[in-house]
């Protein structure tokens, strides 16, 4: 029997607690070859100074942080970043979308995706966006769960390991403007 899965909105004291757990989390996918902003060796010491750095976020405003926990340890994530642009208060970036190796093929990302699309929702806005390696497996996963393509930008950013890397945009209507 698999153990269940608690999906929360993570205020800056729970990101705080989850630094580790969210370490080991992008450690674990930076070295598995994801391209999320990180090259390889990715030390665990680095990904805590970023995690320290989105709990500042959180406690700002300035972002939404999803947390999915199993057996009480945090496997997955995913970050809401409101656009700060006056021209566009309705959107929003979706970023970091991160499961941990070891918990995929749970249906994490499909629950956390939700998440993140009803804390938007919440707070008002109507549009997402994201970037996402092109021919990644993360790539496959959005239009499945109602994401549009935009379109693909060549040699946007590098993978892990290196080399250049073209990335696919995507966007989803969430909510009707206001």
């Amino acid at each position: 029997m698999t153990a269940p899965v608690i999906i929360t909105i993570l205020d800056h004291f729970a990101a705080r607690a989850a630094v580790n757990d969210l370490a080991a989390v992008l450690v674990a996918c930076v070295e598995g070859g994801a391209s999320v902003g990180f090259m390889q060796p990715y030390r665990h010491e680095d990904a805590v100074a970023y995690w320290e750095k989105i709990a500042e976020d959180v406690e700002a405003g300035r972002l939404i942080l999803i947390g999915a926990q199993i057996r009480g340890r945090t496997v997955g994530t995913v970050q809401v970043a409101p656009s700060a642009a006056p021209n566009q208060p309705h959107r929003a970036d979706l970023r970091k979308l991160l499961i941990h190796p070891k918990a995929r093929g749970q249906g994490l990302s499909r629950e956390l995706m939700q998440a993140a699309e009803a804390a938007a929702v919440k707070q008002g806005l109507s549009l997402l966006v994201l970037d996402t390696a092109t021919g990644s497996d993360a790539e496959a996963i959005y239009p499945r769960f109602g994401w549009q393509r935009a379109g693909v930008i060549p040699d946007y950013a590098l993978w892990p390991q290196g080399g250049y890397c073209d990335t696919t945009l995507f966007y989803k209507k969430i909510a009707a403007h206001r």
